[in-house]
């Protein structure tokens, strides 16, 4: 995730200011500091750096906490509300009727992007329509057929036709029907006259409702530069930052949104066309600081629940709030994770799961994980269907019958057993509560964000501090 060195150092500099009750000028330079080296190690512009620090700073000191917060709490609050005000709000993108135009360098991810985006519209129930206008990128035109197609979106190129301004007016009276029309247009190793000319023709072809910038996370400070020049060309009304699941820093990106004066509008990670999450800013900074986010995670959730639904009409999630918990609800409900995403991003969004604690585990700890799950998948398709719905009848000898099966060690199959009994026990305290009960666990939830050091103030609708 973008700045997680920020998060992991700022978390380390915060925790050092747990059983204080007041801060002194000395507790604060020792974080803002940690702000300054994160924040430049992740290339951020060194002027957004000291500006935010310095408000940091003042506001710490000058400001009186309130009543019964602890120093951690009060620093903790600040630096919240100050990195949600430096990365800005989300670009407005209203679910309705309108025409996107991508604009973007060779490599950025647009292409991907317009696929994601238009995936992301069809999940809020809108017709959306890619149109390719790339006639320089060989294999542009495949690339972006195929993207549609895992998308399930309607798509219109030409690869026959070397004017990307006719491919671009042709694709608006193919897609006439679609509510949300992308265009994705070519790129260039750098911004020169012949690719500003051709992005403004498209433009003034296509007359979109909004123009968005598409930066590779890697970029660095030379976004600033590409994004005023983009600024200058066309005028950019918000940002998609791609490739968020690298070990990219990420920081230029914001210097890019302040050049242009707009906003971030999606973030992309991954490279399934599901890898695209809504740039909410009160839940980005969240999770940077180890709070978690329970409206992003919420949303993956019953997207995750539906896709694995829509893929086995059989199996309704609702049962297992009544029946027994079978490994068959197990195997469904580890399918159901896996369409969430790589596990250390759903984890950040749980409070109290992500930041701190996933500070404290061994690099490794997701990979192997993920590879547990693995083999509990290939154990499962080993088993009978009996063994599936009655997993008590599995003693030793099906055991090593299993194993031998799947390959898989024995202890493996006694692991994946003793997971099911857990959740099976777990699901039983779940099982009989009305609504009420239901939210009371999950303000609990959100009051413990912080590993417990929240001080009660946990993720509500506004953020974790409420509005």
């Amino acid at each position: 995730m973008v700045l997680d060195d920020l998060g992991s150092s700022l978390r380390g500099a915060l925790d050092d200011l747990r059983g204080k009750s007041r801060i002194d000028e000395e507790d604060v330079d020792a974080v803002v500091k940690e702000i300054q080296r994160s924040l430049l190690q992740a290339d951020v512009d060194v002027d957004l750096v000291m500006g935010l620090s310095d408000d940091i700073k003042s506001r710490a000191l000058d400001e009186e906490p309130p009543a019964g917060t602890s120093a951690r709490d009060w620093v903790l609050r600040i630096v919240y509300e100050e990195l949600v005000e430096l990365v800005g709000d989300s670009t407005e993108l209203p679910l309705e009727s309108q025409t996107i135009m991508l604009a973007g360098l060779y490599g950025s991810g647009k292409t991907t992007t317009a696929a994601k985006m238009a995936w992301w519209f069809s999940t809020k129930g809108l017709r959306p329509a890619i149109i390719q206008t790339d006639t320089d990128r060989p294999g542009a035109y495949d690339q972006a057929e195929q993207m549609a197609e895992r998308a399930e979106v309607e798509f219109y190129g030409d690869p026959d036709e070397d004017d990307p301004v006719k491919i671009a007016r042709e694709g608006l009276e193919a897609t006439e029907t679609a509510d949300v029309r992308i265009v994705d247009t070519a790129g260039r190793d750098g911004l020169n006259e012949e690719l500003i000319e051709q992005i403004e023709r498209i433009e003034r072809e296509v007359q979109p409702d909004r123009n968005l910038l598409v930066l590779d996370a890697a970029m660095g400070q030379s976004a600033k530069s590409q994004a005023a020049d983009f600024q200058e060309a066309i005028g950019i009304d918000g940002v998609v930052i791609t490739k968020l699941d690298g070990t990219a820093k990420g920081g230029g990106a914001l210097a890019a949104v302040d050049e242009t004066d707009s906003t971030i509008a999606f973030l992309g990670t991954g490279e399934t066309v599901q890898d695209i999450e809504r740039f909410e800013p009160s839940g980005f900074i969240s999770r940077l600081l180890g709070m978690g986010d329970l409206k992003q995670l919420t949303e993956r959730v019953e997207r995750a629940m539906e896709q694995t639904q829509d893929e086995d009409e059989d199996w309704d999630p609702e049962d297992m709030m009544e029946g027994e918990f079978t490994l068959y609800d197990m195997q469904k409900q580890m399918e159901a994770m896996n369409n969430m995403g790589p596990l250390d991003q759903v984890l950040d969004m749980i409070p109290g799961m992500g930041g701190g604690l996933m500070d404290q585990l061994p690099d490794d700890a997701m990979d192997v994980t993920e590879e547990r799950m693995r083999d509990f998948q290939v154990i499962m398709d080993s088993m009978t269907e009996g063994e599936m719905e009655n997993p008590r009848v599995v003693g030793k000898s099906r055991i090593e019958r299993i194993a031998r099966g799947s390959g898989k060690p024995e202890d493996r199959i006694r692991e994946l057993l003793e997971q099911h009994k857990m959740m099976s026990q777990t699901l039983k305290q779940f099982q009989g509560m009305g609504d009420a009960d239901m939210e009371r666990m999950m303000k609990q939830m959100q009051q413990q964000g912080g590993g417990g050091g929240m001080g009660g103030m946990g993720g509500g609708p506004g953020g974790p501090f409420g509005d």
